[in-house]
């Protein structure tokens, strides 16, 4: 079964363009990388700028409109994910509750279809 964990940054819709997560953090995160990857259950990962150099699209009528960032209606904004595998929801929460979050931050986690599942 394949889970994405969302970091959701407590915050992070105030980041600046120029933001950089704490060295500390990075540093920890990194760790815990390591342990998803030694595990063997990380697919992927990434950690995302803000939203200021992002852009959304909204779609009505069946056509887009894009907007840059950054958003301001947003109260939570992606500050990274996992892709990983495991074999049940409990253990993807389980890495999840390792990860060395700061207070305030979310991580949602959330299975993701497979073809099977049509």
């Amino acid at each position: 079964m394949r889970f994405m964990m969302l970091m959701i940054p407590k915050g992070y819709e105030k980041a600046e363009a120029d933001f950089r997560p704490d060295a500390r953090l990075v540093s920890a995160m990194g760790k815990y990388n390591d342990e998803l990857t030694k595990a063997g259950v990380v697919l992927a990962l990434d950690g995302l700028h803000p939203s200021q150099k992002g852009a959304r699209i909204k779609f009505s009528g069946g056509k887009g409109t894009a907007t840059d960032g950054p958003f301001a209606e947003a109260k939570e904004l992606l500050g990274g994910y996992w892709m990983i595998q495991v074999k049940s929801k409990e253990e993807a929460v389980a890495w999840a509750l390792r990860c060395p979050a700061q207070d305030g931050d979310v991580i949602e986690v959330r299975q993701v279809f497979e073809e099977s599942d049509f």
